[in-house]
C-alpha cells in the first residue's frame, strides 16, 4: 500500500466485555488522512469504552487498533486524546501544565505552549492557576494539552462540553485545519450538529454494534433523522 493511502487508523474486530456484555460485539474502523467521524450513540452504548481502547488506554477482549500502521501500543505518540476529566491540575498555571505535558510527550519546541494556547484562544492565560479558570476555560486548555504534541490521530470526547457559541466555533474551525493537515479525527458528541463543518463520516454505535458508519449526510437534520431511526431499529 502506498504510503499516501495507508490509514492513519484502523480497527479490527474490537470486543470489549464487562461480565457477560459485550459493550463492542466486532467493531471495525478505518480512518484515512483528513477524515473526521463523529460518533453517536446512546448513554451506555460504549462510545467513551471505544476511544479508550483506540487510544490504547483499554486492551480489547479480541481485536486490534493500529496507528499509522503499526500496534497503538507502539503509537501512543501519535495519539491526541481527550477524556472527560481536563487531566489538568488545579493548583498549577495555564502554562505549567502545558509545560508538564509536553515534557511527557519529550518535546523540546518551546514555541509548542503558547501555539497550543493560541490554537484554541487563549493566548494570554498561560500565568492563571487552572482553579481560577470558568468550565470553558479548562476544556479550552485540555483541548490545548490534547493538540500539544501534533499528534496524526486525535480522540475527542464530548469536545463541546462547556464551551459557548464563540469557542464552539473556533473549535470547528480548528478541527478543520487538523484535518486538512492530512490527521485523522473521531469526535463523540450528543447532537448531529456539533463540529459539523469539520466531520466526513457518522457512525452510530449502539447495541455493542454500528448501527452507521456511513458518509456525511446532507446536513444536520437529515443527520438526525438517520440517528432517530438507527436507534429505534
Amino acid at each position: 500500500m502506498p504510503l499516501a493511502e495507508a490509514p492513519v487508523l484502523e480497527a479490527r474486530g474490537l470486543v470489549r466485555r464487562y461480565g457477560r456484555t459485550a459493550v463492542l460485539a466486532g467493531i471495525d474502523l478505518r480512518l484515512a488522512p483528513g477524515e473526521a467521524l463523529l460518533l453517536l450513540g446512546p448513554n451506555g452504548a460504549g462510545k467513551s469504552t471505544l476511544l479508550r481502547t483506540l487510544a490504547g488506554l483499554a486492551r480489547p477482549d479480541a481485536g486490534t487498533v493500529r496507528v499509522g500502521g503499526v500496534p497503538v501500543a507502539e503509537a501512543r505518540a501519535q495519539v491526541g486524546y481527550l477524556t472527560h476529566e481536563s487531566l489538568l491540575y488545579d493548583e498549577l498555571t495555564v502554562g505549567e501544565n502545558l509545560q508538564f505535558a509536553a515534557r511527557l510527550h519529550g518535546l523540546r519546541d518551546r514555541d509548542a505552549v503558547p501555539r497550543a494556547l493560541a490554537s484554541v484562544g487563549l493566548p494570554e492565560q498561560g500565568g492563571r492557576l487552572v482553579r481560577h479558570l470558568s468550565r470553558g476555560q479548562v476544556q479550552r486548555v485540555a483541548l490545548a494539552r490534547a493538540f500539544l504534541h501534533e499528534p496524526t490521530l486525535l480522540l475527542l470526547d464530548e469536545p463541546y462540553t462547556g464551551l459557548d457559541d464563540r469557542s464552539a466555533s473556533e473549535l470547528t474551525a480548528l478541527l478543520v485545519r487538523y484535518c486538512a493537515e492530512g490527521r485523522a479525527l473521531v469526535l463523540v458528541g450528543h447532537q448531529p450538529e456539533q463540529g459539523w463543518e469539520a466531520i466526513t463520516r457518522l457512525a452510530v454505535l449502539a447495541r455493542g454494534r454500528w448501527q452507521i458508519d456511513a458518509p456525511r449526510p446532507a446536513d444536520p437534520a437529515a443527520a438526525a433523522v438517520r440517528y432517530r431511526e438507527a436507534l429505534d431499529g
